[in-house]
């Protein structure tokens, strides 16, 4: 039950990639629930000079956070059943086989999934970058963003964790689209040994045979072993 260092460090790359998606889709419905459903990606804030209070001006829509984390929750979901299914194959018949289809559907999915954690990884970054850029120019006496999470915001609105929460998020995608890069490299990789690996089993088959035993080559024919000068018959 010894795995291949490939095949070992995909099934790795897998467990940290589902960790990943759940903490992109934690932390993206935490900030939705401190602020009452409301998708703060692209948000807008205004103060309250008199109370000293932070307010949302408006807000993205719901949907928007929301195929954030199905993307997030989906690539985790996926991650977690492949890892489940190799580790069942593995106890069961003590080995994990993969012919070229099932790599090459991998390797579909793998561009599918980058894809999509690409406009999730920007649209996190933009998104935070225009709700700090309304906090740095609506509240005053701050320089930095994550300073307004020390601020009071307006009941029932809790802000003491948007910028960590959010920038967790972002980071946790980034990290997951690195890891589905490495991923499909290490699935190209490997299908290529296993191409060689066929070709070399093709080749060289191994000794016995009436054609081509001596050798071990599969090509060659029982004409081709023949003397080039029969042997004359013998006598009766």
């Amino acid at each position: 039950m010894v795995l291949p260092g490939l095949l070992l460090l995909e099934l790795a790359l897998y467990a940290s990639c589902f960790i990943c998606g759940i903490v992109t889709a934690a932390s993206i419905t935490i900030v939705q629930g401190h602020f009452g459903g409301q998708c703060m990606l692209y948000g807008l804030v205004n103060y309250n000079t008199t109370a000293s209070l932070i307010g949302v001006q408006s807000s993205s829509a719901p949907s928007l956070c929301y195929f954030v984390s199905a993307i997030s929750v989906l690539v985790a979901v996926t991650c977690f059943s492949l890892s489940l299914y190799w580790v069942y194959s593995l106890c069961s018949d003590g080995e994990i086989r993969r012919d070229r289809l099932w790599m090459n559907l991998t390797i579909a999915v793998n561009g599918v999934f980058l894809f999509f954690l690409l406009i999730t990884g920007c649209m996190l970054k933009i998104g935070r970058d225009s709700l700090c850029n309304s906090v740095l120019q609506n509240v005053p006496n701050i320089t930095r963003c994550e300073e307004a999470q020390d601020r009071n915001w307006v009941s029932p609105l809790k802000g003491e964790r948007f910028y960590n929460s959010l920038y967790k998020a972002e980071t946790a995608v980034w990290v997951n689209f690195f890891f589905w890069i490495t991923i499909g490299v290490l699935v190209v990789l490997q299908r290529r040994q296993s191409s060689v690996s066929k070709i070399i089993a093709a080749g060289f088959p191994g000794y016995g045979g009436a054609a081509g035993g001596l050798f071990g080559d599969a090509g060659v024919t029982a004409a081709e072993t023949e003397p080039f000068f029969n042997n004359p018959a013998s006598p009766q």
